[in-house]
């Protein structure tokens, strides 16, 4: 599995030039912590003093063992406040920089994957994903998933539709096992599930249990902001005008 680019100098360049808008949407955030004490295993939150995992991710794996999301890689901590979690929402919204905001979490799934995907392939126990599929929103939004319109096309995988049970709580954010299902089968294969936010992580891991009930043998989700709240610093930086950012991307380099 690879994002795509073109062959050559003109691809290398193209890199460097998402890399360099990386860092500077990234710049000031806190790097995403490892597992470790006060860390949790699953989604790299906070957990509690002498717990492997936070409270939520223990809730979840008590509400659907063995069913859940093999490996949970966030490419980025997205602090209250920050311009990180402004553009989480803003791409989606349609309103004023929402394309701008896009072209900055396309910039930072795409070097992720590229650069860190064989560490989280390793993690979930598969050579790389057969497919991929984005959390989706189950709010009544006409057509694709934001995030699936902006990464479909820029990553060499076959996608597999992931739908909202009709009558499932669009707003909630718990782990509700029946809350979406795979219409397709998706047996045997090891499934990469994109999703732009990870809060408690209800939504993301509901997706991955509908996965894993249609056949899935993997998988691994990259989330492109894990939320945390304020942390003094990244304030400032949500402040700073948007004409301080980097220029868009050349669209040439990176289709």
């Amino acid at each position: 599995m690879s994002a795509t680019a073109p062959p050559g100098p003109a691809g290398a360049l193209a890199w460097d030039i998402l890399r360099a808008r990386v860092r500077a949407a990234t710049a000031g955030l806190p790097a995403v912590p490892e597992p470790g004490p006060g860390v949790c295993a699953c989604c790299h939150g906070p957990s509690g003093h002498g717990f492997a995992r936070c409270f939520h991710c223990c809730l979840h794996e008590e509400s659907a063992p063995g069913l859940l999301a093999d490996v949970v890689a966030p490419v980025a901590c997205a602090p209250k406040g920050s311009r990180l979690a402004t553009d989480l929402w803003l791409y989606k919204s349609g309103r004023s920089g929402a394309g701008e905001a896009g072209e900055t979490l396309l910039a930072m799934l795409l070097v992720f994957l590229r650069e860190e995907g064989p560490r989280v392939w390793q993690r979930a126990g598969i050579p790389a994903p057969a497919c991929a599929c984005v959390v989706p929103s189950g709010r009544g939004r006409p057509g694709p998933h934001p995030l699936e319109a902006l990464v479909r096309g820029r990553l060499a995988l076959p996608w597999v539709p992931l739908l909202a049970r009709p009558g499932a709580d669009a707003w909630g954010r718990v782990l509700d096992p029946g809350r979406f299902c795979a219409p397709g089968s998706v047996t045997g294969q090891a499934v990469l599930l994109l999703d732009d936010t990870w809060t408690s992580g209800g939504t993301a891991q509901s997706a991955a249990v509908a996965l894993k009930r249609a056949g899935a043998r993997s998988v691994a989700v990259v989330v492109a902001g894990r939320h945390l709240p304020a942390i003094t610093g990244c304030l400032a930086r949500a402040r700073a005008p948007r004409s301080a950012r980097p220029a868009p991307l050349v669209n040439r380099l990176d289709r």
